[in-house]
């Protein structure tokens, strides 16, 4: 099975309660994922294999099928087209691959074979396969060898291996039908009774008056500390919406070096970046201007070849007093970052990192209004 286009196709959704995954579908210029991956989002940011990011609106939730469409800011004209395959192609024993970010990592596809194509649960029927599904594949593709999309990557048993569930295809099929001229500007819940689209908060559907999943049109709001890093990423000039890789998690690029924005052991803040690599020879020059420098408030370190600089600061020192200097140093450590990799290269003879990344572009978009 060829899997190149699956690669280019499959994305990583992220924001700033997790991360899960989600495809292209050409013919609709529209993102699928999971309701319960964007629930409660009505902006994320949709990641390629290149680590670049990409603003998505959430445009449409259905949290009776747990189907949620996105329609993201960029051209994917590029992208190939991902086929959905017809509702009676599954068979027991047919060899399925279930593509995706298990955990927030890289792409991974995992195979396995279909161990029931209509396993009833909950009034609904699902794929079960024994294909490798994990936290994070949710709202991937379920392909067959053909590379058609057979379902949508659902859930797990926590406490039973070899049992993953996928919403089956046809339940795909019956919403994309049911849309007609999509609104790509507004949140949409579409009613699981009538599939009426509703654009304003109701607690009843207006249509056929069944009542709507309470909850459904409630937005998060970020966490006191995240609203505080937030604010010093958008001094970067950084969109902080792709920013965000899970609560109180960011990951971006400045310029070219990796900035990690994290909450360590529940009482420490951490900003680092893994900026350059020792140079396989003659490294002594490099490590006495390391020892010899002063680079405070921020320290460099070195894990094998790696060469991290980072700030670090106990929550509990993070006052009204403090805040200002503190978000200053949150800043300009990203500024610090961005500097060295090109001097430790220059004047040192160091390699870039691997997580450095030359065209940073996707994450200098002026910041949405609201978060």
């Amino acid at each position: 099975m060829e899997h190149n286009n699956i690669y280019r196709s499959v994305f990583k959704v992220t924001h700033s309660g997790g991360s899960g995954s989600c495809f292209y579908l050409k013919n609709y210029d529209l993102f699928v994922t999971n309701y319960h991956v964007v629930e409660g989002y009505r902006t994320v940011a949709v990641h390629d294999n290149d680590r670049n990011p990409y603003l998505a609106k959430v445009v449409l939730v259905n949290p009776a099928l747990d189907i949620a469409l996105l329609a993201a800011e960029g051209d994917f004209s590029a992208l190939p087209e991902m086929t959905l395959a017809a509702d009676d192609s599954l068979t027991i024993g047919r060899k399925v691959y279930v593509a995706g970010y298990p955990y927030g990592m890289p792409f991974t596809i995992t195979e396995g074979s279909v161990s029931s194509p209509k396993q009833l649960m909950d009034g609904k029927y699902y794929i079960q396969t024994d294909a490798a599904v994990n936290p994070g594949n949710s709202g991937g593709p379920i392909l067959n060898d053909a590379e058609e999309v057979v379902g949508v990557t659902v859930s797990k048993f926590t406490q039973a291996d070899n049992m993953g569930f996928g919403i089956r295809v046809e339940t795909l099929h019956g919403l994309l039908e049911s849309l007609g001229e999509l609104d790509r500007t507004a949140f949409q819940v579409q009613c699981g009774s009538c599939e009426e689209l509703i654009c304003e908060e109701e607690e009843f559907c207006p249509s056929c008056g069944d009542k709507l999943p309470e909850g459904v049109f409630d937005e998060r709001e970020l966490s006191p500390l995240g609203g505080f890093v937030e604010s010093a990423i958008r001094e970067m000039g950084v969109n902080p919406v792709l920013a965000r890789d899970g609560y109180d998690s960011w990951l971006f690029h400045k310029g070219s070096s990796e900035i990690r924005i994290f909450v360590y052991d529940g009482n420490y803040l951490f900003s680092t970046s893994p900026i350059n690599l020792l140079p396989k020879k003659e490294v002594e020059n490099v490590l006495d201007y390391m020892l010899s420098e002063d680079f405070g408030p921020y320290k460099l370190g070195i894990e094998g070849r790696q060469i991290y600089i980072a700030y670090r600061i106990h929550l509990a020192d993070i006052t009204d007093e403090s805040e200002d200097e503190i978000r200053k140093n949150i800043v300009g450590l990203a500024l610090r970052a961005d500097e060295m990799d090109n001097m430790l290269v220059e004047r040192f003879g160091c390699e870039f990192s691997e997580y450095s990344k030359t065209d940073a572009e996707a994450y200098s978009k002026p910041p949405p209004a609201t978060f």
